[in-house]
């Protein structure tokens, strides 16, 4: 049990650190990196928790596509980066505030939270989960994937320089 707090514990302390990161990097692309460390630790915490499953989804859908996508977005505009300019110092104070807050909430509405017991031996196995989502949910899916298209179209017209644009049309 005291390794199982252990492993916790350790994988807690990465998702933290590597969340400071994403929001203290000034270099984006190490941010977007940082994030994906985050997700991992995230799928770790799931596979300690023995809820394979969503570890696996976690891994799949936010490293393997959202992250990737995310860095596909930063290297698309990565000229544009030069002109966005950091936030003020005085602006870093009141959101680490409020940030820290917000955490305090969720703490604190969370931990009169009871863990759930065990399962059954009626519960529900993968692949009739997978059939369920797969029949009942084909269209949220489509549709993410449509924003996700949408997404790299807006990179790509971010990315293509302006003097290119009126070159074309000439």
């Amino acid at each position: 049990m005291a390794a199982h707090a252990l492993v916790i514990g350790c994988l807690a302390a990465l998702v933290l650190l590597s969340a400071l990161w994403v929001v203290t990097l000034r270099n984006l692309f190490r941010a977007a990196l940082s994030l994906g460390l985050v997700l991992l630790g995230v799928a770790g915490l799931f596979l300690v928790l023995e809820a394979e499953f969503l570890a696996f989804v976690q891994i799949l859908v936010y490293v393997g596509a959202i992250l990737t996508l995310i860095v596909f977005a930063i290297m698309l505009t990565a000229k544009l980066q030069g002109s966005v300019t950091a936030p003020a110092n005085r602006q870093v104070f009141p959101a680490a505030a409020i940030a820290f807050a917000l955490f305090i909430v969720l703490v604190s509405s969370t931990s009169a939270l009871v863990p759930a017991t065990p399962l059954s031996g009626d519960a529900i196995r993968l692949d009739v989960l997978g059939q369920e989502l797969v029949k009942t949910l084909v269209l949220p899916f489509e549709v993410v994937s449509l924003v996700f298209v949408a997404a790299v179209i807006g990179a790509i017209t971010l990315a293509v320089p302006r003097h290119a644009k009126s070159t074309k049309r000439s």
